[in-house]
């Protein structure tokens, strides 16, 4: 495998010859951490003995820079330095307790000030499970999450999904009251309480992704495809088929209930319940997703 083009530890420079990928630079709230980023990752480069750092990946993430490095003749890896925010707060701990059973394997872990920084194992050739098609998509993402979903080991980091829940739907009540949800009132109100109220109600609680969609799927060699950057809570399992549901923007707007039935029937979830979960999220997300707002309505419970 040959090692990935870039520069080698000494040259690790300022900002003028640090390129940042076109998403993060977007980022105008992060402006001084990535500033920072030539100094991080220097840091970083001699914490683990890396020989070379390549390119980052185009167009990159919102929060992370990710590029592959090179450590001695038999290590091709990836660092991800990524913003240290909320939402991934336990991604080394999650990819530490599934030790590469459907997600890329953690090497090391490091928190640095405003930085998590992951060294781990580079996929190739890491091509995104995005170009498929919509329904072998389904597929590979019901063998993924299958796989994911197990009762954590006792004492384990793990943050609940209800915490989740619940700081979602008060952003969103926020925006209720700022006039930016475009909804019935009453529908609105019976959507954040489901989502509040749902977490409660699960048969059992598994370690999930949250965020698996076919933009955080990779084909690799180890394994056809592997799971990156997972968001971990502990929870209801049927609430780790919403991310992928909601990516599948044409057949969402055409037919959420066929949508839902077919991955209930893939992953063996109660279709009922997933279409319960799959208007709460809806309508949680419609202030900033407005195309939700109708299916919200199409599948509102009667």
């Amino acid at each position: 495998m040959a090692p990935p083009s870039g520069v080698t530890r000494e040259k690790i420079g300022t900002v003028d010859d640090f390129p940042v990928p076109r998403n993060l630079i977007q980022e105008e709230s992060l402006r001084g951490w990535i500033a920072a980023l030539p100094g991080v990752v220097g840091e970083l480069v001699d914490r683990w003995s890396i020989d070379e750092v390549g390119d980052a990946f185009q167009p990159g993430g919102k929060s992370a820079w990710v590029a592959p490095v090179r450590i001695g003749a038999g290590f091709d890896l990836v660092l991800k330095v990524g913003w240290r925010h909320t939402e991934a707060a336990d991604e080394a701990a999650g990819l530490t307790e599934w030790d590469g059973e459907g997600t890329v394997r953690l090497r090391d872990s490091v928190e640095l000030d405003e930085t998590v920084a992951l060294l781990i194992e580079r996929c190739v050739p890491g091509t995104s499970l995005a170009i498929m098609a919509e329904p072998e998509q389904d597929v590979v993402i019901a063998g993924l999450l299958g796989r994911l979903w197990r009762e954590p080991q006792l004492g384990h980091p793990f943050r609940p999904l209800q915490l989740m829940c619940d700081q979602w739907a008060d952003g969103f009540e926020g925006k209720l009251a700022a006039g930016r949800v475009h909804l019935d009132p009453g529908l609105a109100r019976a959507g954040i309480e489901l989502f509040r109220s749902l977490p409660a109600t699960a048969e059992r609680n598994v370690l999930l992704c949250t965020d698996l969609h076919a933009g955080n799927v990779v084909a690799a060699e180890r394994e056809p495809w592997l799971v990156i950057d997972p968001k971990p809570y502990v929870g209801d399992p049927t609430y780790d088929a919403l991310q992928h549901m909601l990516n599948c923007d044409d057949r969402l707007r055409s037919d959420p209930r066929a949508l839902a039935l077919r991955m209930a029937g893939l992953l063996g979830l109660d279709p009922e319940r997933l279409l319960l979960w799959l208007f709460a999220r809806c309508v949680q997300e419609s202030p900033d997703w407005p195309g939700l707002a109708d299916v919200a309505r199409r599948i509102a419970p009667k």
